[in-house]
């Protein structure tokens, strides 16, 4: 156990410069995210958080059960740390890598200076404890990484279905549902629960659902569109489809879908034309 203790000491010394020299080396001309700051705060934090990950991980070679704690909860500050987040995935991992090599580094000065009194087997050892537990922390942090990153994901996907899905009150019984871009199986889900709760609470007695803006459609937006209409029917609400094209029809035919009690129009200006004749005129002026 001196043996480690006197390395630890020699490891703990150096922590500062590491961390120095670790920021001299980036390269900050083709680094992104939180390496190429400029920002004095933001630089101060990332300095700490590099030299608090040196002092946590030395502990290695002195007590497991400290080390492990210290570790956890770097891990966790820093792969949560939203301009970690923001930075690629590559250059955090090859910031490890140029870390480990530092270790190394120090681990053989240590074992030059005192080379008299501990073995090629001591430097042996110290190294691989070195590059084993560095490559179990690496694969730990990227684990909670991904996971905090995942969530980050999730939260936007979710925000991008709720703006690109809105039911628009036209009049205090009509809607319109524009649909734009790419529809894919959790998006569908989401459009089909969100028309039709808003089609409830706003009760609305017409939903016009505008496909002209939809990229593409395969069988299972076909599918969907057929299952929202029915939805929508038993609340009460007439769907009227807008923007149908070629290809919609023609998936829809395949799919052996009929439509022919839901109206259709080719342009939603040419169904808003309609139903002002149908309904009245002065409706949309609520």
């Amino acid at each position: 156990m001196k043996k480690y203790q006197e390395l630890y000491n020699f490891l703990m010394s150096h922590a500062m410069e590491l961390t120095e020299e670790w920021y001299e080396g980036l390269d900050k001309a083709s680094s992104g995210g939180v390496y190429t700051t400029q920002d004095p705060q933001e630089l101060a934090v990332l300095k700490s958080q590099n030299n608090k990950f040196h002092r946590g991980f030395f502990k290695v070679f002195i007590t497991e059960e400290v080390f492990l704690n210290e570790l956890e909860n770097w891990i966790v500050m820093v792969a949560s740390d939203q301009k970690h987040l923001e930075t690629p995935s590559t250059l955090i991992l090859r910031e490890f890598y140029r870390t480990r090599n530092q270790y190394l580094e120090l681990i053989n000065q240590f074992w030059a200076l005192h080379e008299d009194r501990y073995s090629p087997a001591d430097k042996e050892t110290w190294e691989n404890l070195m590059i084993e537990t560095m490559d179990k922390v690496t694969v730990w942090f990227f684990e909670e990484y991904d996971r905090h990153a995942a969530k980050k994901l999730n939260a936007h996907r979710d925000l991008i279905n709720k703006l690109s899905s809105p039911v628009i009150t036209i009049t205090k019984k009509t809607g319109l549902l524009p649909l734009i871009g790419d529809i894919d199986s959790e998006r569908a889900k989401y459009i089909l629960e969100h028309a039709l709760a808003q089609s409830n609470e706003r009760r609305l007695e017409r939903l016009y659902i505008d496909l002209s803006g939809v990229v593409t459609v395969d069988t299972m937006v076909a599918q969907q569109i057929f299952q929202l209409s029915e939805a929508l029917t038993l609340l009460g609400v007439q769907t009227i489809l807008c923007g149908i094209r070629p290809e919609i029809a023609q998936t829809a035919v395949h799919l052996g879908l009929s439509f022919e009690n839901i109206p259709t129009y080719a342009t939603l200006e040419n169904a808003l034309s309609l139903d002002i004749e149908k309904y009245g005129q002065e409706q949309y002026h609520d």
